[in-house]
């Protein structure tokens, strides 16, 4: 029997962790399973091709809020060219409406519902003659269609994490994609917006499997392993056993990505966090809110004054990235609240700031309050947010001026110096952003995908047209800006004039030994040298040093 365990992932850098899962539990079954990984932004007919040509005898798919309605539309028409062959589906976007699912979508036979690893070595052994049971019904964890009907089965208990094999069996394939881990299961708070809230239980996987299989990417030299652990810290025990096997076995090969709260973060993890090597590990931390009253709606614990102190105190060593996010479209947060949760979280400089708004998501609380919170969201995945009683639509716009600026002008590290000398020009960080965002749609430019030295130039536009800002300073400061990045192989029409000192910059470098990768840069009478060999890990950026060009003794 030849089983189809299929995932459609977001981008081609991304892996599907749940498939890799559910076929290192297939048990005896696992030879027959043909693992197929592909992306949403592959034509249908391609993926359509592949499938007939692998004439499965059986088929899965996972399925998420960014690939469903693609998932949906493949397997109508598969359905169509493999009419014989049973397809089932798992994942969160299946799992909270199984039955309006199925009677949405004639073509699929059942769906797993929840932790699958389990569910799915079941329906394998009954598809395989097993006698383990005498009907697909019997078989707990499953939706399935039958003549009478659709029946919808009780839940499975939840597994023992310590139970599972490893997902991987090795990184073939892998070379060019983000590697996806988890050492727990569930989350200790109660988020609203999020469906792991729905699971209040808990579990960890044995810390000293989790050590084998660390090791494991750490020996093959992986790029970056993300845990997927909602809150990875929430232990304080498991977390620091793991962050100092890390460091104890690190290759300086490997980064690990972790999901931690910050207020939780205790002195000695932050001391062990400041011990590592620079890119060792990042830290994801969602904020979401600085507004008392939302935090509390949400039904989520968090003390921003400490996590502000636990971001400063990490930022200390310059060795950990960290990346902060916030949700707009939260209850009680209207536009202005927003501004200040805004303005709270950009005073803390993290490497990368997260705009996201929020998904009214099947199974969570915030979908059932949606009534309520007067929330409009839209029909299609993913369900982002339209409207709420605080924050009109018109202010939803807005804020997404404000992340796409975000996004192209801070969260790309290309602007370091630049930025903070024109955000002390504004009343804050967020009306420059919503400034700029605004002059973006002024002038059409934002439905135009720009080039990295056109963002440069629309800047300069901006600041000329809409500010009194002096623009010479603001030049010299986006040229450091632009030279600590790369080398240019040509500049632009607003840098200064360098044929002056040509003389003096090979000189400089004649005398100093210097390789001709660097480059000199002259302000007036002031110099700054960018060696491209020496780069900061945490940003690839190398650094300015100011040289005396005009002294050679």
């Amino acid at each position: 029997m030849k089983i189809l365990l299929g995932a459609v992932n977001a981008k081609y850098i991304h892996s599907n962790l749940a498939v890799y899962s559910l076929r290192a539990s297939a048990g005896e079954y696992k030879k027959d399973i043909l693992l197929k990984e592909y992306t949403i932004n592959q034509q249908e007919d391609e993926i359509l091709k592949d499938i007939w040509k692998s004439q499965p005898d059986l088929m899965f798919f996972s399925c998420y809020i960014w690939n469903i309605s693609f998932v949906k539309q493949v397997i109508c028409d598969i359905h169509k060219l493999l009419p014989d062959v049973p397809i089932w589906v798992g994942g969160p976007e299946v799992s909270y409406d199984a039955v309006a699912f199925l009677e949405e979508n004639p073509q699929v036979t059942g769906v797993m519902k929840g932790e699958g690893e389990a569910t799915f070595y079941d329906i394998l052994s009954y598809y395989h003659g097993s006698d383990r049971y005498s009907c697909l019904a019997d078989i707990p964890g499953i939706a399935l269609r039958q003549e009478a009907g659709v029946t919808d089965n009780p839940w499975r208990e939840i597994l023992d994490l310590s139970t599972l094999p490893f997902s991987y069996a090795d990184m073939e394939g892998f070379e060019h994609k983000i590697i996806y881990y988890e050492s727990s299961r569930g989350c200790p708070f109660s988020c609203s917006y999020c469906l792991s809230s729905v699971d209040k239980k808990l579990r960890f996987r044995d810390t000293e499997l989790v050590k084998k299989e660390l090791q494991f990417f750490i020996d093959r030299k992986v790029p970056q392993v993300k845990f997927v652990d909602r809150t990875f810290n929430c232990s304080h025990k498991h977390a620091m056993e793991i962050w100092r096997y890390i460091k104890e076995h690190d290759l300086g090969m490997t980064n690990f990505h972790f999901e931690v709260a910050a207020d939780l973060l205790s002195e000695e993890e932050l001391n062990l966090i400041a011990s590592m090597r620079p890119g060792l590990i990042q830290l994801e931390i969602g904020v979401q809110s600085t507004n008392p009253q939302t935090i509390e709606a949400i039904h989520r614990k968090m003390d921003f004054s400490k996590v502000a102190a636990c971001v400063r105190k990490v930022q200390e060593k310059r060795n950990i990235h960290q990346h902060l996010d916030l949700i707009a479209g939260l209850p009680y947060e209207d536009y202005e609240s927003f501004r200040r949760s805004f303005n709270d979280v950009y005073a803390l400089q993290p490497e990368q700031l997260q705009l996201g708004f929020l998904k009214v998501l099947k199974g969570s609380y915030m979908h059932e309050m949606t009534v309520e919170y007067e929330c409009q969201y839209k029909e299609k995945e993913p369900y982002e947010v339209l409207s709420t009683r605080w924050l009109p639509y018109g202010d939803i716009l807005k804020l997404k001026q404000v992340e796409s600026m975000v996004e192209v002008y801070y969260n790309s590290r290309q602007f370091s110096h630049t930025l903070p000398f024109l955000v002390e020009k504004f009343s804050c960080a967020f009306d420059f952003y919503q400034s700029l965002g605004a002059f973006y749609e002024e002038k059409g430019y934002e439905e135009i995908s720009h080039s990295r030295m056109r963002r440069y130039e629309i800047l300069l536009e901006f600041l000329r047209e809409k500010t009194e800002i002096t623009l010479e300073e603001v030049k010299k400061l986006l040229t450091i800006d632009l030279y600590e990045r790369e080398n240019l192989k040509s500049r632009p029409d607003w840098m200064s004039d360098q044929r002056p000192y040509q003389k003096e910059i090979r000189e400089y470098i004649r005398l100093h030994k210097l390789p001709k990768t660097v480059h000199i840069e002259v302000f007036s009478q002031e110099a700054l040298l960018f060696d491209y060999e020496k780069r900061d890990p945490l940003t690839n950026n190398t650094r300015g040093i100011k040289i005396n060009l005009f002294c050679t003794e």
